[in-house]
C-alpha cells in the first residue's frame, strides 16, 4: 500500500491556486495532484507549486488520500456524476463549493464517501487564511484530524455547524476588507489627500487597528471606547456613518450574500452512485 497518498484537487481555480502556494509556503512535503479541463490553469499551477498535473481522472481518484472538489457550485452535479462513474474515488471527500449541503453531497456519491465542507480564503496563498469546516456525521476522529492539519498549514481553521456556513461565507470574504480600503482612501481623496497618502492612511486604520485588537486581547467595545473620545474627530466621523446607514448598508450586505450563496447551490439530482470507494 503506497504511503504518504497525495491529496487531489478536483478544478485548478483560483482557490486552487491559493491553497497550493500556501501549503507549499508552509513547508507541505506531500504531492499535490490537480485534475482540471483547462492546461493553461494546470501548466501555472505546476511551475508555481509544483503540482503533479493529472491527465486521467479515473487514474487519479484511486490513488489520493483525500478528493478536494474545488468547482463553483453549478458545476458540482456534473463534477460528481464524472467521479462516480469512475467506480472509485477516496473515503474522505472535501468540497470548497459554497452553498452546496452534506446531505447533497453524501447522495452523490454514497455512504462510502465521508465529506466535509471547508470554506478556506484566498489569503491562504501567503498562510494568513481563514477556514471554516463543518464534518458530515460519518468521518472519523482520525480523519477530522487530518482535515484540520491539512487547513492549519494554511492559516486558522475554525470548526462551525453546516446550518452557519452561508453567513460564514458572506461575513469572511477578504473582499470586505479590500472594499473598505478602496472606500476609505476614495473618501480621503474626496478630501483632499493623495492617492498614496489616502491609501496609507486607509489601510494603518484597518489593518493595524484589526492587528492591535488580535494583540491586545482587548474587546472591541473597549478599542472603540479607546479609540473614540467623544467631541473628538473619530466620534463625529463614526456618528455620521451610522447616521448615513452604515450599519444597515452591511447587514443588508451580508444577508444579499447569504441569499446569492443559496441561490447559487443547484438542485441536486445527480444519481447515487453504487461502486463502493477505494
Amino acid at each position: 500500500m503506497r504511503r504518504n497518498k497525495p491529496i487531489l484537487f478536483v478544478g485548478g481555480g483560483r482557490i486552487t491556486s491559493a491553497l497550493c502556494a500556501g501549503l507549499r509556503l508552509g513547508k507541505y512535503s506531500r504531492e499535490i495532484v490537480v485534475y482540471d479541463r483547462n492546461p493553461d490553469k494546470l501548466r501555472a499551477l505546476r511551475t508555481e507549486s509544483r503540482v503533479t498535473i493529472a491527465q486521467d481522472l479515473q487514474k487519479a481518484l484511486p490513488g489520493a488520500e483525500i478528493l478536494i472538489l474545488a468547482v463553483r457550485p453549478a458545476s458540482v452535479p456534473g463534477v460528481l456524476q464524472e467521479i462516480a462513474g469512475t467506480g472509485t474515488w477516496p473515503r474522505l471527500c472535501v468540497s470548497l463549493a459554497a452553498g452546496i449541503p452534506l446531505a447533497a453531497l453524501r447522495r452523490s456519491l454514497g455512504n462510502p464517501a465521508h465529506w466535509v465542507r471547508a470554506m478556506p480564503s484566498p489569503v491562504s496563498r501567503i498562510g494568513r487564511g481563514l477556514t471554516a469546516i463543518s464534518f458530515d456525521t460519518a468521518v472519523s476522529k482520525a480523519q477530522r484530524a487530518r482535515v484540520h492539519k491539512l487547513f492549519e498549514a494554511v492559516g486558522q481553521v475554525i470548526e462551525i455547524p453546516e446550518l452557519s456556513f452561508d453567513a460564514f461565507t458572506a461575513t469572511y470574504s477578504s473582499s470586505h476588507g479590500y472594499h473598505a480600503l478602496a472606500t476609505l482612501a476614495s473618501a480621503a481623496q474626496r478630501a483632499g489627500l493623495d492617492r498614496k497618502t489616502a491609501l496609507t492612511a486607509a489601510a494603518h486604520a484597518l489593518a493595524d487597528g484589526i492587528h492591535y485588537w488580535r494583540e491586545s486581547g482587548l474587546s472591541v467595545d473597549e478599542l472603540l471606547q479607546e479609540a473614540v473620545t467623544p467631541g473628538g474627530i473619530a466620534a463625529a466621523t463614526m456618528a455620521a456613518m451610522d447616521k448615513a446607514g452604515y450599519r444597515q448598508a452591511v447587514q443588508r450586505g451580508i444577508q444579499a450574500g447569504i441569499t446569492q450563496a443559496r441561490r447559487n447551490a443547484p438542485s441536486h439530482k445527480t444519481r447515487k452512485a453504487t461502486t463502493a470507494s477505494s
